[in-house]
């Protein structure tokens, strides 16, 4: 399959799915973050497949989240797609961080906001310098924890629904929406990598390209953090994916697939531990949507961060009709005071068509 040979419907389904089911893994997996695997097996006897109310010790639970309810992951995510359509597609870098303060004024879900954004935040409405952010002593040189966890890849999504199959346009929009935050080489390839893996999924039949299209775009990513970024010293992005997808080829069952993503690649709010521990499930879930969902909030730690952005890609890869349709509806029903994702499918597949028109034209 190709664009061109996608209809509006078709299209419009699969962006729906990519938005739901980015959602509902977010739902899925607030009740477990921060447990262990262990934790998480125990109270729920094996993989978690359906929403729970999450409990006391989990940020939505601190927070007054409820039961089927999104954390600031896909809230984020929500925002920008909406901020897109505001902006007809073209999205700038001033209209970005006008959507982050929105967010930040409006949702009820800032109270998730993690360190990386926190920082950035209070920098901009203090109204002082953001390239001060985290800077060591009277130095110019920033920290290297600042800037390199998953925020950027949390919410990226939109960026691949609006270039289905162009894998250098769903990066470059991807950037705009790293910075300032997340102004990092690992960051920034994280991004892009699941930019590009939900524009390819829009397109795609199976799962090959679609991760083919999640290394192209960490690589792309690594370039352009050349010339718009930092490069930190740490862990390659690339190199963690290359990895996790290795675990996700030779592993036999859920439980060891889980134990050895953690222990090898990590599960936490960092960009090169949970993004390629996602994109690591994308490919050992073998593209099934609650499968999917499920291993990503059992595997501990980052767990409805990791399943936000596994659901943004098979979502997209797979359409509706292919999510368990009682969890969608009661997702749904859930957060549909907040968002409406139906009709952010439809702006967002009309915006789709018009800019990959431009792109091709350009």
């Amino acid at each position: 399959m190709n664009f061109d040979t996608l209809n509006r419907d078709q299209l419009q389904d699969r962006i729906h799915a990519s938005l739901a089911l980015a959602g509902m893994g977010d739902a899925l997996g607030a009740p477990t973050e921060q447990w262990s695997i262990d934790e998480i097996a125990a109270k729920y006897g094996g993989l978690v497949t359906a929403f729970d109310d999450p409990p006391d010790d989990t940020f939505a639970g601190a927070n007054q989240g409820r039961r089927g309810e999104v954390t600031d992951d896909a809230s984020q995510m929500y925002y920008l797609a909406r901020a897109m359509l505001a902006a007809g597609g073209a999205l700038n870098q001033e209209q970005w961080v006008r959507c982050l303060l929105d967010w930040v004024a409006h949702s009820p879900k800032a109270g998730f906001m993690g360190p990386s954004t926190a920082g950035i935040v209070k920098a901009l409405r203090e109204g002082s310098d953001t390239a001060l952010v985290g800077v060591i002593g009277q130095s110019r040189r920033k920290m290297t924890t600042v800037g390199t966890t998953n925020g950027a890849a949390m919410r990226v999504a939109p960026a691949g629904l609006l270039y289905p199959g162009q894998v250098d346009a769903a990066c470059r929009c991807a950037l705009v929406t790293c910075l300032p935050s997340h102004d990092t080489d690992v960051a920034i390839s994280a991004a892009c990598s699941v930019a590009a893996a939900t524009a390819q999924a829009l397109v795609a039949d199976d799962l090959e390209p679609v991760l083919a299209a999640a290394l192209q775009g960490a690589r792309t990513g690594e370039q352009l953090a050349r010339r718009h970024a930092r490069l930190v010293a740490g862990p390659s992005y690339l190199a963690r994916l290359e990895m996790a997808l290795r675990i996700a080829r030779e592993s036999h069952s859920d439980d060891a697939f889980l134990r050895r993503m953690e222990r090898e690649v990590g599960n936490s709010v960092l960009a090169a531990e949970s993004v390629p521990a996602a994109l690591g499930v994308v490919a050992y879930a073998k593209g099934d949507p609650l499968r999917t969902i499920a291993l990503s909030a059992s595997i501990g730690n980052d767990t409805d961060s990791i399943a936000t952005m596994a659901g943004a890609i098979v979502g997209a890869l797979r359409g509706t009709a292919a999510l368990p349709q009682p969890m969608l509806s009661e997702f749904k029903r859930v957060n549909a005071a907040e968002f409406d994702l139906d009709a952010m499918a439809a702006g967002l597949a009309a915006l789709t068509l018009h800019a990959t028109t431009e792109e091709e034209a350009g």
